[in-house]
């Protein structure tokens, strides 16, 4: 396919595709689809090879958000019974990112549900980073705490952060359909923030909400000129008692169409699943290793994800390696152009590329989960989307072990 070949072409050079490139990768056909994942993985090996990145979550604070997230189970109004909690002490996130990292992770990422951290968040946030630096030395550790204020990014880099996390979630055109409590401009404006005080940037995307590809695509060029370090692909997980409970718009086959437009347009950036790859991707996860270099392991905010050691076994069966802590993430052309962690392995952040909240299970809100943006109104299905799979409700599993919880964490 001459699409592909151009593809592989620019991506190896690092060259931006077009616009209409990037929409002809989503559109394929799923006839289509391995030879997508095949060009796709070119790219993805020229610059990771066979390395795959393992990070994980500790939920310091969970629900009782005031944003209005329109995917998040932490959202102001939500039903979803997930666990409410205030802020962990230092040495019980500690003891809560210990497991991740003797899973094989090499990231911790500290995610805090709200709207943004107040100067006292950001004073226990940076306890709680001193507990675990000083119990593991080398360990990167990602902060996603919603949006900064002035000063903060740089205290939380004083404090010994390596990354911030904090998701554009979905194209400008289509964020205020999704949230109302804050705007796509505050978002860039706190990556920006994370980027000027010398932190990893991270930031991505949550797919699923009911988006255009033209959305997708948006959010993605987005990115690219903000330049994260490491960009986490979220899939919608339709927490029933969230306004976006009944959206189940994927299949496996479209959300690694969605991975391979990612790694096309950011062929060098880490490209990490995260929140949902269990629910939508499913037996089809292995392949999205051939698209992304990095996933959360385990658990994630307020949701069950596959059990850790299964995890292992399918980097290892898929023939991937977990990347060890003395690797750097970041090609090297990224590193001396400063790219914060995914940079400097000895710096203990051995690759500031991720960041973690990616995650909010899902990116959302600064913080949340499942995915997308914050806000009320649901995105209204695009014409051109594909008809939706059958709901896998049995899929979604309310996390209740690990943090905020007296059981042992998955890892």
């Amino acid at each position: 396919m001459d699409l592909l070949n151009t593809l592989v072409d620019k991506g190896l050079r690092r060259e931006l595709p077009t616009r209409d490139e990037a929409l002809a990768v989503l559109a394929t056909s799923d006839d289509d689809v391995l030879d997508v994942v095949a060009a796709a993985g070119k790219v993805r090996r020229q610059w990771f090879g066979r390395r795959v990145k393992l990070n994980y979550l500790v939920n310091l604070k969970s629900g009782l958000c005031p944003e209005d997230c329109s995917y998040c189970s932490q959202r102001l109004g939500s039903k979803a019974d997930i666990l409410k909690y205030t802020w962990l002490k230092p040495d019980e996130a500690s003891q809560a990112a210990a497991a991740g990292l003797a899973g094989g992770a090499k990231r911790v990422c500290l995610v805090a549900s709200g709207r943004g951290p107040t100067d006292r968040d950001v004073d226990r946030v940076s306890d709680t980073i001193k507990a675990i630096k000083d119990r593991h030395e080398n360990v990167e550790v990602c902060a996603c705490l919603g949006l900064l204020s002035d000063g903060q990014a740089e205290r939380l880099r004083e404090a010994g952060a390596d990354a911030y996390n904090h998701n554009l979630n979905t194209s400008e055109g289509t964020y205020g359909d999704i949230t109302t409590t804050h705007t796509y401009a505050d978002r860039v404006d706190t990556v920006e923030k994370a980027h000027a005080a010398g932190l990893s940037a991270c930031s991505g995307l949550i797919a699923g909400m009911g988006e255009s590809d033209e959305d997708l695509v948006d959010v993605v060029y987005a990115l690219r000129e903000l330049d994260p370090d490491s960009i986490p692909v979220n899939f919608l997980i339709p927490f029933e008692g969230t306004p976006l409970a009944k959206e189940w718009n994927l299949t496996p086959q479209r959300c690694l169409r969605i991975l391979a437009m990612v790694r096309f347009v950011c062929p060098d950036a880490e490209v990490r699943i995260a929140g949902g790859r269990e629910v939508h991707l499913r037996t089809m996860q292995p392949l999205a290793l051939h698209l992304a270099n990095s996933i959360f392991l385990g658990d994630y905010l307020t949701s069950e994800g596959q059990a850790g050691k299964a995890d292992l076994d399918m980097i290892a069966d898929a023939g991937f390696e977990v990347e060890g802590a003395g690797e750097v993430t970041l090609p090297e052309h990224r590193v001396s152009a400063g790219g914060g962690c995914g940079s400097h392995a000895e710096a203990g952040c051995g690759s500031h590329a991720e960041a973690g909240c990616g995650s909010h299970e899902s990116a959302g809100c600064g913080s949340h989960e499942g995915g997308a943006v914050c806000g009320s109104a649901s995105v209204a299905p695009a014409a051109s989307a594909e008809k939706p799979a059958d709901a896998r409700t049995d899929l979604v599993a309310v996390r209740r072990r690990g943090a905020g919880t007296d059981l042992a964490p998955n890892a």
